[in-house]
């Protein structure tokens, strides 16, 4: 089975809509007031009802057409304009600065990250979330090489500054707090010299 396969088979078996990623439910305050946000591997769609809602153009991408499809019936009964493609984002990433926020949730290709850095417009912010290889459950995926190493979701985003990061770890008690995941929001710096706000940013 490819890799399409096994997504659009995990996603015929999704009933109900998608919450959104924890790192952006709690974290609205640090959006900008307009602008386009792209959900890479959006899956269901839970993160991108959650961005429309806010007012921004959202982009979501996904190589499984049954999360797409999904995801475009779910737009539409919302009425919320998406532009919602079926796409291999390891092979085909976002252009060069073409997005204010950028939100990825439960996806992990290393290799891509440049281009997602590069992809950010100046002032944009990257909301991160997926599975650590210190975990207390049996979630998320088996393979190593698909959950982060400790603070590993630090090195990958250094390039920016970090406003928000969470890894607990198997620290203290192990049935309460953040546990099997890290989250992390970072802003590409704006350019030397500029003082104000980004198209469609908020200046810090």
């Amino acid at each position: 089975m490819t890799s399409k396969e096994n997504w659009n088979a995990r996603y015929r078996a999704v009933t109900g809509e998608r919450q959104a990623s924890r790192v952006l439910e709690e974290n609205l305050h640090l959006l900008p007031v307009n602008g386009r946000a792209l959900d890479l591997a959006c899956g269901a769609g839970g993160n991108v009802m959650l961005l429309a809602q806010q007012g921004l153009k959202v982009t979501a991408w996904d190589i499984a057409d049954v999360a797409i499809a999904a995801l475009q019936d779910t737009a539409l009964r919302r009425q919320f304009s998406v532009q919602a493609e079926v796409r291999d984002v390891e092979a085909n990433p976002p252009a060069p600065e073409t997005f204010d926020v950028i939100v990825v949730s439960y996806f992990l290709c290393r290799d891509i990250i440049p281009a997602l850095i590069q992809a950010l417009k100046p002032g944009g912010l990257v909301y991160y979330q997926t599975f650590i290889q210190q975990r207390v459950s049996h979630r998320g995926p088996e393979r190593m090489e698909f959950r982060l190493a400790e603070q590993e979701l630090l090195h990958l985003f250094s390039g920016l500054q970090v406003l928000f990061y969470r890894e607990e770890g198997c620290v203290g008690n192990l049935q309460k707090g953040f546990r099997d995941e890290a989250m992390l929001i970072a802003r590409k710096k704006l350019r030397t010299g500029h003082t104000g706000s980004t198209s469609g940013t908020n200046g810090f």
